[in-house]
């Protein structure tokens, strides 16, 4: 067993290293380390604290040619069924570069919702909205891109697997983003239709908008939530944010706020259940050792506090609750230390 190893070990480097000569793959594996504590009504919750593994992802992207590229990303501690590895895949996609305006992407893939939150990666965000901890947000489908000439504009429509097609039910999402970059203005916005039942959707308006000041920066999300079953504005909805501000191009100092509330009957939204109305706060501070501007390697330290009521008695937000966390992430370029290895 171990030459069986040793020899597929030795395969995937000599693969590793052709690779990383043609010029055309990026392989990284990147993984997070906490330690944390939560308290419930001041008390500690033991199941919950000490170390944890968060992460552990294999990141592998390249190109084909000048007109096809490729991405995939596998979360290796996530848990899948037996009959579908694509469980712990986030994403596994083809796309083809038509010119400089037009690209078509199929496969896995992010669905298209709006909001920096959202748009983030996971292992770089650490206490986020009831909604953001709810939605499955990986779905297999196909996507078209329009990107104006000067490149400051994207536009994107996506057809693809719901997030809620829990049971295989053959259910759809349909969405429609606007990626800007103007500056100081940034913005991730959509609108979004999605089954949650056989030709019943629920419907976002999803704004993501981030504002730059020097070193600082401010992101803010607004999602509105709604079925046809209840007025549209301001009855389920989420609102989330971020300030921060980097210092010395190694510091970042920030503060998260979120806020779900959904005051509806309405079975649609199984992302904020009804009778929710909780908010969390919390402040941390990450380190970046490595000079250069180099972020393979952070240090993190936070604390958060959530109240309110939660609908969903199993949700990851409840009352009175309050996280404590200090941590590690780091990055290895996969290609570039089988490389040196053997030089």
């Amino acid at each position: 067993m171990k030459k069986i190893i040793c020899t597929l070990w030795m395969a995937v480097c000599a693969l590793c290293v052709m690779a990383q000569e043609s010029k055309t793959v990026n392989l990284q594996l990147e993984t997070r380390i906490d330690y944390q504590r939560e308290y419930l009504d001041g008390d500690a919750v033991k199941s919950n604290s000490g170390f944890k593994g968060k992460y552990l992802n294999v990141i592998l992207n390249g190109t084909i040619n000048d007109h096809w590229s490729y991405s995939y990303r596998q979360r290796l501690n996530k848990a899948h069924a037996d009959q579908s590895f694509f469980d712990a895949t986030d994403w596994i996609h083809l796309t083809y570069r038509l010119n400089d305006n037009w690209s078509f992407n199929g496969g896995k893939q992010v669905v298209g919702i709006g909001g920096y939150e959202y748009d983030r990666a996971p292992i770089d965000l650490y206490f986020c909205s009831e909604y953001w901890n709810n939605i499955p947000c990986y779905q297999l489908g196909v996507s078209a891109t329009y990107t104006t000439n000067n490149g400051n504009d994207s536009f994107l429509a996506q057809v693809c697997e719901s997030p809620f097609n829990f049971n295989n039910e053959d259910l759809y999402a349909y969405n429609l983003m606007w990626y800007g970059s103007h500056g100081w203005f940034n913005s991730i916005w959509s609108v979004n239709a999605q089954e949650f039942a056989s030709g019943k959707f629920i419907y976002y308006i999803a704004l993501g908008n981030e504002f730059r000041f020097g070193n600082a920066k401010l992101q803010l999300d607004f999602m509105n939530r709604a079925t046809d079953d209840h007025a549209f504005f301001l009855k389920d909805f989420s609102v989330m944010g971020e300030l921060s501000c980097m210092i010395a191009n190694k510091w970042n100092v920030f503060g998260r706020m979120s806020y779900d509330v959904n005051k509806t009957n309405s079975v649609g939204d199984m992302c904020v259940l009804p009778g929710t109305d909780i908010t969390r706060v919390g402040a941390g501070v990450e380190y970046y050792p490595l000079p250069n501007g180099n972020r393979n390697i952070r240090f993190h330290l936070y604390g958060c506090h959530s109240f309110g009521k939660n609908g969903n008695p199993n949700g990851t937000m409840q009352d009175e609750q309050t996280y404590v966390d200090l941590g590690v992430k780091f990055k290895v370029d996969v290609l570039s230390l089988t490389n040196k290895i053997f030089k």
